[in-house]
């Protein structure tokens, strides 16, 4: 029943909805107290509410912005608290004295100091957001940002400002016990004084040397560094939140390339998600700055998704403009007709090519480029199941989708079903679930399966703890564990806890990266990853979210893995592992294979996962495996060859661009100086780069 409550109210944790009860019930007992009247009830259940809301805005409860939805926001609930303060005075029978005015004017008085407070706070949080922010862009040489205000100022300063008033209602409470009104008024000038304090030191921070330079200066700096940088191939990104992860998939292969490499961003808060890189970051929210940036150089444009706002950059014709996606699957999203705007796509293998031809959706096959797929250099080659631990299977359920199509999870129809049978097999296997992120985002269903999957696990996972058939060498659990300790420790010394707060402006100042201290968080995070394994049993069953270990990390500790349709399929055949996927759609094998191209090598399972027993026989005698054959030709189609590399072919695919997007220009350049005097005349009168306004005039375009 608590757990439904938290689901109902979304609200963290059960602390979290007592909390947001003892407030909401606080409230009525204020106003019984009031009228009673009862000072000290009254004061008990002030204290409540005050508490009550601290911890909810502590934790960012949910609750709290939607009670401002229904006319509950904090400002209310604080005004509604004074008014049945000065009720609970007048009941008393101090109405007529000069606390009881003075306790009216007090509130009047700082309701009237929260507009300049909110507006102070409010103008210095629009001034200290860039017009451009960055990483690893130097604009400290260029230009001067002040540091930013204590962040204690501006983090929750409305909740601050207003418990400001906590010292002139105790002041009052006291006075209405003893009958006498001097700590009413001490109360009440320490309220307004510390409320006017907090308003004078809020000032400063608006105007003069405390205030960011503007926008205009702001970008000429970051001009100023493009010209010096000289960009040559850039990763273009949009999209929400939770898309980060599809352009931090292609952070280290930007940092890998050959030419100069820039992210450019579109959204802030992308850019709070971006996983940490050396490469140059610019994150440029604004469509009208994103076209007036100085770009000239950069030859090579990538694009990891199909978004509106790619159209910002895809007008510009001096460059080339390349389709990358993030990741590589038979969803209709991998051959989207959007594609056909980009002057090339390119797929990891042969399979793209095919999938693109038979989807007839107007990219050309001399427009598709095999580079392979650079993220799994990271993913290991399967040696079989070490004769000291048992197998570890891995399911891997993709997230519902936005269409509601019963084929897109398996977790609704067969998640429960496929983990019984795992947690039950015998001999024994150990179970690792990676829901996706997005599960149960859409769908209600998807959402109560995940956290049925989640129990069943974890019943599993404690049940096997009391099996005498699996021993725990305590001793290495516990180095591991203390090892573990020590590197998050140093992690957190060098990164931080990933919580805080950073001010804008003072981020594109000063993150430049640190070379050493990038490799070393590299290096430690692959220790912590080696570490987290060992630090719990192999035999123990596991639910793995959040971001860390990565999904690539749970492919190298299992044997074998239970999917679905989407990319993860595609990448985990990189490692030559056994794998099953779900028919959930229930269309047939022959026609499931026929029309997924990534599990024509894979055990198919139906609902009632009854074929997994085909999946654990493989895992136990891989010389006996009927598939595995297949699975190597099917890698090969899926993913291209294991020579060269994928980065060397990646690398290779942009220089042959990058030298068509020069031929491109020069020969815009060379019609110009033969002599096109309609060109050249447009390219003399518009403002900006001659050779775009002269490509401009041409209605040069930039589809392939």
């Amino acid at each position: 029943m608590i757990s439904t409550a938290i689901r109902v109210a979304r609200v963290g944790s059960a602390a979290e909805l007592a909390a947001a009860a003892l407030m909401i019930l606080g409230f009525p007992v204020l106003m019984i107290a009031a009228l009673v009247p009862s000072v000290y009830a009254f004061a008990a259940a002030a204290a409540v509410t005050y508490l009550a809301d601290h911890y909810l805005h502590r934790k960012g409860s949910y609750l709290i912005s939607r009670l401002s939805k229904v006319r509950a926001g904090l400002s209310i609930r604080f005004l509604i608290r004074q008014l049945l303060l000065i009720l609970l005075l007048a009941r008393m029978d101090l109405s007529n004295g000069l606390v009881f005015y003075g306790a009216i004017a007090c509130f009047i008085a700082f309701y009237g100091l929260q507009a300049p407070h909110g507006a102070l706070v409010q103008l210095i949080r629009n001034r200290r957001r860039m017009p451009v922010a960055t990483r690893n862009v130097d604009l400290k040489s260029r230009i001067r940002i002040p540091d930013a205000p204590p962040q204690g100022l501006l983090d929750r300063s409305a909740e601050k400002m207003l418990h400001l008033d906590l010292a002139a209602v105790v002041g009052l409470l006291i006075s209405a016990i003893t009958d006498n009104a001097i700590a009413g008024f001490v109360g009440i000038g320490l309220t307004l004084a510390l409320g006017s304090l907090y308003v004078l030191v809020l000032m400063p921070y608006v105007r003069g040397r405390k205030t960011p330079p503007d926008a205009d200066t702001v970008l000429a700096a970051v001009d100023e560094w493009l010209t010096e940088y000289k960009p040559e191939t850039v990763l273009y990104f949009s999209g929400s939140k939770d898309s980060a992860y599809q352009v931090n998939m292609w952070l280290e292969t930007m940092e890998q390339l050959e030419t100069r490499p820039l992210v450019l961003l579109r959204e802030r808060v992308i850019l709070q998600s971006l996983a940490p890189t050396t490469a140059p970051v610019i994150c440029v929210p604004g469509g009208v700055h994103l076209m007036n940036l100085d770009l000239s150089t950069v030859r090579v444009a990538l694009y990891a998704a199909n978004v509106g706002k790619n159209i910002h950059l895809l007008r510009v014709p001096t460059m080339k403009h390349v389709f990358i996606g993030h990741g590589d699957s038979d969803k209709l999203a991998s051959v989207n007709p959007f594609s056909k705007v980009y002057d090339e796509v390119w797929t990891a293998g042969r399979a793209g090519r095919d999938r693109y031809a038979i989807a007839d959706v107007g990219v050309r096959d001399d427009d598709i480029v095999e580079v392979g797929r650079p993220q799994l250099a990271p993913i290991q080659a399967w040696q079989g199941v070490p004769d000291s631990r048992i197998p570890t299977i891995l399911y891997a359920p993709t997230w519902e989708g936005w269409d509601g199509n019963p084929g897109n999870t398996s977790l609704v129809l067969a998640g429960e079903k496929i983990v019984k049978k795992l947690v039950k097999a015998d001999p024994p296997v150990r179970v690792l679930y990676k829901p996706h992120p997005f599960t149960g985002t859409v769908s209600a269903q998807a959402g109560a399966a995940h956290r049925r999957v989640t129990a069943l696990i974890e019943k599993a996972a404690a049940e096997r703890a009391t099996d005498p058939r699996f021993t725990v060498d305590t001793a290495a659990q516990a180095a591991a564990q203390a090892e573990l300790s020590r590197i998050e420790a140093r992690l957190i010394e060098l990164t931080g806890t990933g919580d805080e707060k950073r001010d804008e402006a003072e981020a594109s100042r000063d993150d430049v990266v640190d070379l050493k201290k990038h490799e070393e968080v590299a290096r430690l995070r692959a220790e912590w990853n080696d570490t987290l394994w060992r630090s719990f049993p192999e035999h123990e069953h596991r639910v793995i979210t959040g971001a860390e270990p990565r999904l690539y990390d749970c492919f190298n500790v299992s044997d074998a893995m239970v999917s679905d349709i989407s990319s993860v399929v595609s990448d985990f055949i990189a490692s030559g592992k056994p794998y099953a996927v779900t028919d959930s759609a229930g269309v047939g094998v022959e026609e499931f294979k026929q029309a997924n191209t990534a599990v024509r090598a894979a055990v198919i399972l139906s609902n009632s996962a009854k074929e997994l027993g085909g999946l654990l026989d493989a895992v136990r005698d891989p010389s006996a495996d009927p598939l595995a054959a297949d699975r190597e030709e099917l890698k090969h189609y899926l993913l291209g060859p294991d020579e060269p590399t994928s980065i060397e072919q990646f690398n290779r695919a942009v220089a042959a661009l990058a030298r068509k997007a020069e031929t491109r220009n020069l020969g815009q350049q060379a019609r110009i100086a033969a002599g096109d005097a309609e060109a050249a005349d447009i390219a003399e009168t518009l403002p900006g780069d001659p050779l775009k306004a002269a490509s401009e005039a041409e209605g040069t375009t930039t589809a392939g």
